[in-house]
């Protein structure tokens, strides 16, 4: 599984930082930065709760 961002659709909300610091962080600009975008099967679950927390639906998994 791989992480994908659109920037472009980040709102700057951190739900996904919220839930799941350990793969995102907001940036200086308040956007989406993703620390490690191919997650560990065993934390699918958590990755898959942030992705799918995002208000802006700026957060995708590809498999």
């Amino acid at each position: 599984m791989k992480i994908v961002a659109d920037r472009d659709a980040c709102d700057g909300h951190g739900m996904c930082e919220a839930m799941a610091h350990e793969y995102f962080e907001l940036d200086d600009d308040g956007l989406v930065q993703i620390l490690d975008e191919t997650p560990a099967e065993g934390d699918r679950e958590l990755v898959e709760s942030a992705v799918a927390s995002c208000p802006a639906a700026a957060l995708r998994l590809d498999t």
